[in-house]
């Protein structure tokens, strides 16, 4: 008897394994890859385009058919229609599409602080209009009348803002002492050197109401 007897059984045992091993690889890969779904619109042969891709070409290809004369239309559409909204919003007082000197919760108590008030200033104009009217007339008595009318306005207005202006700022720091008041007071006494009626944005309280 040989000393290194092989059955035959397990030869060809080993043999059938082995040939069975690479078919059922085969199999694996090619079902696989026949359950892969396969994308419609993808070229054969490419990899599918990403989302985000795909996004970034649709937005390229949009912004290629924008000629730079529908540009600059649609951008003064776009500065029509914010001027239509401010002024829109200055008549009605509507704090989102105010200008920026005049949003925020300080300009606005300092507008109705001047508003609830008589200030001298806001009759500026129609008092300069008189003097210079009395000053235009060719007799001295009227002529001296109508200088120290001018001085008279002049002073009481003075006066006038400057008390308005030291209380504004007071009742600006005790009721808003943590936001910026920079630019409040002076914001509020250019608006009492027009009249009351012809102020924009519109007045919100009447004469002698408190803000």
């Amino acid at each position: 008897m040989p000393a290194h007897h092989v059955p035959l059984g397990f030869v060809f045992r080993s043999r059938s394994k082995d040939d069975k091993a690479p078919a059922s690889k085969a199999q694996v890969t090619s079902s696989a890859s026949s359950k892969q779904p396969r994308d419609p619109q993808a070229p054969k042969g490419r990899p599918t385009p990403k989302r985000s891709e795909a996004q970034t070409q649709r937005r390229s290809v949009a912004n290629t058919k924008t000629s730079p004369k529908d540009a600059r239309a649609r951008q003064r559409t776009e500065r029509r229609a914010a001027m239509e909204r401010q002024r829109a919003a200055l008549a009605s007082g509507d704090e989102r599409y105010l200008p920026a000197r005049d949003k925020g919760p300080v300009r606005r108590y300092a507008r109705d602080y001047v508003d609830s008030r008589f200030c001298i200033a806001e009759w500026f104009l129609p008092m300069a209009v008189v003097i210079l009217v009395l000053s235009m007339v060719r007799v001295g008595p009227l002529q001296n009348i109508a200088l120290l009318l001018w001085l008279l306005v002049i002073v009481a207005i003075i006066v006038d803002s400057a008390v308005t202006g030291f209380r504004l700022k007071k009742k600006l720091a005790e009721k808003f002492p943590n936001q910026n008041r920079r630019g409040a007071v002076a914001y509020a006494l250019m608006r009492t050197l027009q009249m009351k009626r012809l102020r924009l944005p519109k007045p919100q309280v009447k004469r002698g109401e408190r803000p």
